[in-house]
């Protein structure tokens, strides 16, 4: 069918977040609070198999520190500090966009592509990214934003992207996710969308069975993308010719 929406995760996939932003910002959070954590690169790695930042952090607690006790309250006071400092961090300029994805994005908008996000990161830190980190003309290019507990069921569940189907009013058909973890994968072909995965450091070695496309980045005319699986159609960077010709499939 014809391509009418892209649908973007946020963390990893629009934007370098997680190793050097959410990580960092819990590691604030915890030591803010007298907490004796500190969550590793390869820690925080194993933990970004859990989807949403509340429920890795209880996941993390329930199996590392078996002894602590802490409620909902606890959960949600970290979380709450936790998204403080990462909003800082982009504030700072700590966070940068991935290859091509203003380039994608500024394509799309200017060929009438619908574009929304569907993420279990916080609606403060998307809005966050967008305001800052986005050029003033791009930041309004989003017609829906789907995220955080906006769904009661956070990925791998279909939820989030069945929600940002809905608001779109968009048949799956017509759409493309792109996700850069598998955890997000299942959850964009859950949805019964055609997804496109751009890997990161923490992703690399990810089973992406069923993905329609794995690249290293969406790429650039300047700096093409390497093509780990799929078809990338004669394309040396991700562009919406490539992502009609996956969607016809």
């Amino acid at each position: 069918m014809s391509l009418s929406a892209l649908i973007f995760d946020v963390d990893g996939t629009l934007a370098e977040t997680e190793r050097d932003g959410h990580r960092v910002a819990f590691n604030h959070a915890f030591k803010s609070l007298g907490l004796p954590w500190c969550w590793s690169v390869e820690l925080y790695g194993n933990l970004l198999a859990i989807g949403g930042g509340k429920e890795r952090l209880k996941y993390y607690l329930t199996n590392f520190h078996p002894d602590f006790t802490f409620d909902d309250d606890f959960i949600v006071k970290v979380y709450q500090l936790k998204n403080k400092y990462f909003q800082q961090l982009i504030t700072e300029n700590k966070i940068s966009l991935r290859p091509g994805v203003i380039r994608l994005i500024t394509e799309a908008k200017e060929s009438n592509i619908k574009m929304a996000i569907a993420s279990t990161s916080g609606i403060d830190n998307v809005e966050a990214l967008i305001n800052h980190i986005f050029p003033a003309h791009l930041q309004d290019c989003f017609a829906v934003i789907v995220a955080g507990d906006m769904v009661a069921q956070k990925k791998p569940a279909p939820s989030i992207y069945l929600l940002a189907l809905q608001k779109l009013q968009l048949p799956p058909q017509e759409c493309l996710a792109i996700e850069d973890t598998a955890v997000g994968l299942r959850a964009a072909k859950g949805a019964g969308l055609t997804t496109v995965i751009t890997v990161n450091d923490y992703t690399l070695h990810d089973d992406f069975t069923g993905a329609d496309l794995i690249l290293n980045n969406l790429g650039e005319p300047s700096l093409p993308f390497s093509v780990i699986a799929g078809d990338s159609y004669g394309e040396t960077f991700f562009n919406l010719n490539l992502a009609k010709s996956l969607n016809e499939l």
